[in-house]
């Protein structure tokens, strides 16, 4: 365990490899959906990439996808731990979270979805993945964002202080769309573009949910989390408030995953460079008919 982080970066581990190894068919519903949209976003890029690397995506879903486009060249596969490699080896990588074993400008393109969010240094990480893309290189993300499972993390922090007076964390935090754009600035992406798509999934209890959940591998991995094993008593209130807060008529809950999609480039002098301010010629206030107000 990494003391000094967020995460508990051996139980990430765990917790994802219990996921690809004994989850029921369908519970990765949620990578499907973002390995899909990620392919689409990646299909209105009118460019080919020799060497595309496909980060921490658990499985060969989005390796399978990136080499259908017709966009990539060669593709390496990464991953925390090799056995999510498929006995793969001359183009897969077992590699720490924190870690981008990629030589310097040696990727012309980096695709990752639903792992970012469970780095220690994310912008180290990102800083590493903008050295090792060439100039005019490609990062296209997706991370679950701020507002994620806010029901869930609702009703357990009302039951836990309810029964104990105090709670203890058991949702981890995410970002949101500005500071992900904020990340992506700090680590010297060019055109960095944060965008966000909220899914809503109906279960018939908070027990399902949690169930997926596991089955995600999105389990809590937080170094804080409290080690004494929590009570049914505990969950059983929860339930009982996700059901009055945010169940539907019919009676099943709702559960947000607010998913952000990342893009950002190297670096490149052929690249659009924004207009330094003051330099346009028309403003946005006379285009849309309204007062201009200066600061």
């Amino acid at each position: 365990m990494d003391a000094q982080g967020l995460f508990d970066t051996a139980l990430v581990r765990r917790n994802r490899l219990r996921a690809l190894v004994h989850a029921p068919e369908g519970s990765d519903f949620l990578l499907k959906l973002v390995n899909a949209e990620l392919s689409e976003r990646l299909a209105a890029v009118e460019r080919r990439f020799e060497t595309a690397i496909a980060l921490h995506a658990l499985d060969d879903q989005l390796a399978v996808l990136l080499a259908a486009s017709g966009k990539v060249e060669r593709l390496i596969r990464v991953e925390q731990d090799q056995r999510m490699l498929d006995g793969q080896s001359e183009t897969a990588l077992a590699t720490d979270l924190e870690l981008f074993p990629i030589a310097a400008e040696a990727a012309g393109l980096v695709v990752s979805p639903l792992s970012l969010h469970l780095v220690n240094d994310l912008p180290g990480l990102l800083v590493q993945i903008r050295q090792a893309l060439r100039p005019d290189g490609l990062l296209l993300a997706a991370m679950p964002g701020s507002g994620t499972l806010s029901e869930l993390r609702d009703a357990l922090i009302t039951a836990e202080t309810e029964l104990s007076g105090g709670v203890s964390p058991r949702v981890i935090p995410f970002t949101d769309v500005r500071d992900c754009g904020a990340l992506l600035q700090r680590a010297g992406f060019a055109l960095p573009v944060v965008d966000a798509e909220t899914y809503t999934v109906r279960y018939d209890t908070m027990f399902a949910l949690m169930r997926d959940l596991r089955h995600m591998g999105m389990a809590n991995p937080l170094c804080a989390r409290s080690r004494k094993p929590a009570t049914r008593a505990l969950f059983v209130r929860a339930a009982q408030i996700y059901a009055d807060r945010y169940s539907d008529p019919d009676g099943r809950i709702r559960a947000s995953f607010c998913v952000l999609y990342l893009s950002g480039w190297k670096p490149h002098e052929s690249q659009q460079k924004p207009l330094s301010p003051g330099s346009a010629k028309a403003s946005l206030a006379a285009a849309l008919g309204t007062r201009e107000h200066k600061f």
